[in-house]
């Protein structure tokens, strides 16, 4: 066998013990590579999914595989020093060529010290997706990141693989982009990999092995069900595990850079902000770019306050002033798009790379700020002649999508929009059609895999983030800009100037971009039942005396416009008033957004509510569950793996205690399938004569079964049936007089005998 010399090389007293035991070291060197390929395998998992959501998924296959051909190669010739060289070589050159690939706005404002506080940031749980270009950066890093470690075991350093393949696996779990689950496996294969590479250097038995596998197992197990331990039931690893239902608002406004898409949720109906403004809006938080199939993330930075532009196109001016109700609010609402802050303070604000205004820390009850708006008020007309002329910054990021969901996406649209031929018609096209053909509903379980595909093609029922995924996804599909936004709708109109804004008013819409106008919102979310349901739950929250339901003003009720002398606004529509009534009820009456008389887009309204233990109420037939019992849903395929990983420790557990050789003894011994007479009589007799042994004493070398019988019935003790079912066998066995009749007596005999005997479980 070829050796490497030097200090790296195998010590040769563990070979030399092996070949003088006469085992092979090669199973468990190989166990420690299996294991080394599953470290790598949760951090390449990483990667596909990043290549996945931006593109190159193609690429990084062919990556990975090179590399692992290239340290396979190199392992046999490459010095570890050398290959330590090639490895940082490697990292260094897959980070050149994603600085190289960020465009030249980003390079301008990179310094050392940003790079190094970017890096900082990543490492305290910002994914790896808010790069800018992150596809490039992970097609980048993927070759150093598998050759360290495969080269490291090929060459039996299985310490070196382990420290090299769990920092590569720390990075995604610091940055939040390895699950709990897929940091569980990956810690646990490191563990694998010290075990079997102990017993690769310095010799092992197969018991060892089942006493390494049982732990493993045992550790996932535990970690998986202890809520002390990290990801136990505090911090489930497994889906659907523990915690409460959560709120919309949990799930949407608070402006994170990352947002999960989350099961069934409840709404609340305390008072969140109230709002004075010369105008009704959606009080917009934030907006998401990138979609990653199960949930959004913004890219790029906040950048210190500054006045801003308002959009290229025709603008109304909103002023608002809002006033904190709750006793804390992490975010900024106000209508698309701020553009200057007029009270409050400048320095605690920034503004998110998406154009909102966001809150440095937070909002206390009682704080108040004033924001001017100008809102997008283009009309239908000018909407349908806007055509297809994006700026390129915009069609690269407001057009991607994940690579395993694009194309069968694409393929469903392309029927839904079927003679739509601009962006506007494909817009209001897909958002009637989501109204069509999908059904509110707040109690909804989260499907696996993409959101979006699963909405479209499997999901009957969702609430606003699920219509808002499903729109954005199929209009990018067909090359229409879009992006998810979040806020809450305009609220309950209280004066002609002020609106209460609840939690229940939490909402998700679309913002599609149009050139020479910018982002226009569109509402996919059925607005039917909304009014009936949201002033339902209202009053049930006033009878139920829950507190902070109401402000002074909304107490009274709901106002709404009176039209008195008719007035021309600027498309000379006769829409002016001059005087209101007040309405029973928290809804949002005539204010809400709509199209008006003269043309004017302003988008669609719909949202949801539900009671307090988030069972939906006022849902339109069909909306809720039918029929009885639990549905039975399908594992995941964390479950599966879980699943899979008992039954292995299981079994080696068994093995190792000799019990799976006793309940294969039981088995045999309780059970007899039938093949043919002979056979079937030679079984009964091999049960009946363990049944002996084991009550008795084993038969002896060169000890007849008649002469075996013969001993054991010195006293006379054996039962009759021992003695037919002997004689049975002497007629199979010698005589050649096998049929049916004589396998069944002697099987049915001992059938007997085993359990009178035996009783139900073996005897140890």
């Amino acid at each position: 066998m070829s050796r490497v010399t030097g200090r790296e090389s195998e010590p040769d007293r563990a070979v030399a013990h092996r070949l003088r035991l006469g085992e092979t070291e090669v199973p468990y060197h190989w166990l420690a590579v299996g294991s080394v390929a599953v470290l790598v395998a949760t951090y390449v998992n990483v990667l596909y999914h990043v290549t996945d959501v931006v593109g190159g998924t193609t690429t990084l296959f062919a990556l990975v595989a090179g590399t692992l051909l290239a340290s396979t190669t190199f392992a046999r010739h490459l010095r570890p020093l050398e290959a330590a060289l090639l490895g940082a070589g490697l990292l260094a050159l897959g980070l050149v060529g994603y600085y190289l690939s960020v465009p030249s706005a980003y390079v301008a404002a990179m310094s050392l010290g940003k790079v190094i506080a970017d890096n900082v940031a990543l490492l305290t749980g910002l994914s790896v997706l808010r790069m800018t270009e992150v596809g490039t950066w992970a097609l980048g890093v993927a070759p150093a990141l598998v050759f360290g470690p495969w080269y490291l075991v090929l060459r039996r350093r299985y310490a070196l693989a382990v420290a090299a393949g769990g920092a590569a696996l720390g990075f995604f779990v610091l940055t939040g982009d390895a699950g709990n689950f897929a940091t569980l496996i990956g810690s646990l294969a490191g563990i694998a990999t010290l075990g079997f590479g102990t017993l690769a250097r310095r010799g092992g038995t197969p018991s060892q092995v089942d006493t390494i596998v049982v732990v493993l197992v045992a550790m996932v197990v535990v970690t998986s069900s202890v809520s002390v331990v990290p990801g136990g039931a505090a911090s489930p690893i497994l889906p659907g595990g523990g915690g409460s239902t959560p709120s919309v608002e949990q799930a949407l406004v608070d402006n994170g850079d990352r947002m999960s898409i989350v099961g069934s949720i409840r709404l609340s109906p305390k008072v969140r902000f109230t709002v004075e403004a010369n105008e009704s809006a959606y009080w917009r938080v934030g907006a998401y770019d990138r979609y990653e199939g199960d949930g959004w993330i913004r890219t790029g930075d906040a950048r210190d306050y500054r006045p801003q532009s308002g959009p290229p196109g025709r603008t109304k001016v909103v002023e608002q002033t809002v006033v904190v109700e709750a006793e804390r609010a992490g975010a900024m609402p106000a209508a698309w798009k701020p553009t200057r802050l007029t009270r409050g303070d400048e320095d605690n604000v920034r503004v998110t790379s998406m154009g909102s205004f966001d809150v440095v820390g937070a909002l206390r009850e009682d704080e108040r700020y004033s924001v001017v708006s100008r809102v997008p008020d283009p009309t239908t007309r000018e909407l349908r002649a806007a055509g297809t002329h994006y700026p390129d910054q915009i069609e690269e990021r407001y057009l991607q999508l994940p690579e395993s969901s694009a194309d069968r996406i694409r393929q469903r649209t392309d029927e839904v929009t079927a003679g739509a031929e601009t962006p506007y018609a494909k817009a209001t096209a897909i958002e009637r059609w989501l109204e069509s053909n999908k059904e509110y509903s707040l109690t909804v379980d989260r499907p696996e895999g993409d959101i979006a595909e699963s909405f479209i093609f499997e999901m009957e029922q969702g609430y606003c983030t699920y219509y808002a995924t499903a729109m954005v996804a199929m209009l990018r599909s067909q090359g229409v800009p879009a992006r998810f936004a979040v806020g809450y709708t305009s609220g309950q109109r209280v004066s002609q100037d002020e609106w209460v804004v609840r939690g229940l008013d939490s909402h998700a819409w679309v913002e599609v971009y149009f050139p020479n106008t910018g982002w226009v919102k569109f509402d996919p979310t059925p607005g039917g039942p909304r009014q009936q349901t949201e002033d339902s739950r209202v009053e049930q929250a006033r009878e139920s005396n829950v507190s902070d339901v109401d402000t002074d003003a909304s107490e009274e009720g709901t106002w709404t416009p009176t039209t008195t002398e008719p007035t021309s606004d600027s498309s000379g529509n006769e829409t002016t008033v001059s005087g209101g009534n007040l309405t029973v009820g928290p809804g949002q009456g005539p204010d809400a957004p709509q199209l008006d008389p003269g043309d004017r887009f302003e988008g669609t309204v719909g949202e949801l509510t539900t009671t307090d233990d988030g069972t939906a109420e006022g849902l339109p037939d069909g909306g809720g569950d039918e029929g009885g019992g639990l549905p039975i849903e399908p594992p995941s395929r964390e479950e599966s793996v879980l699943g899979a990983l008992v039954v292995v420790g299981l079994l080696a557990a068994a093995r190792r205690t000799g019990l799976l050789e006793r309940l294969q003894r039981a088995v045999w011994l309780r059970w007899q399938p039938r093949r043919d007479p002979e056979a079937d009589v030679t079984r009964a007799f091999d049960r009946l004569e363990h049944l002996l042994t084991v009550e008795y004493r084993e038969r002896r070398p060169g000890e007849t079964p008649r002469e075996y019988l013969a001993k054991l019935d010195a006293r006379g003790e054996l039962d009759d049936r021992v003695a037919r079912v002997a004689s049975i066998y002497e007629r199979v066995r010698y005589a050649g007089d096998a049929d049916d009749g004589l396998a069944d007596e002697a099987v049915s005999l001992v059938d007997e005998l085993v359990r009178e005997r035996r009783g139900v479980l073996p005897k140890r």
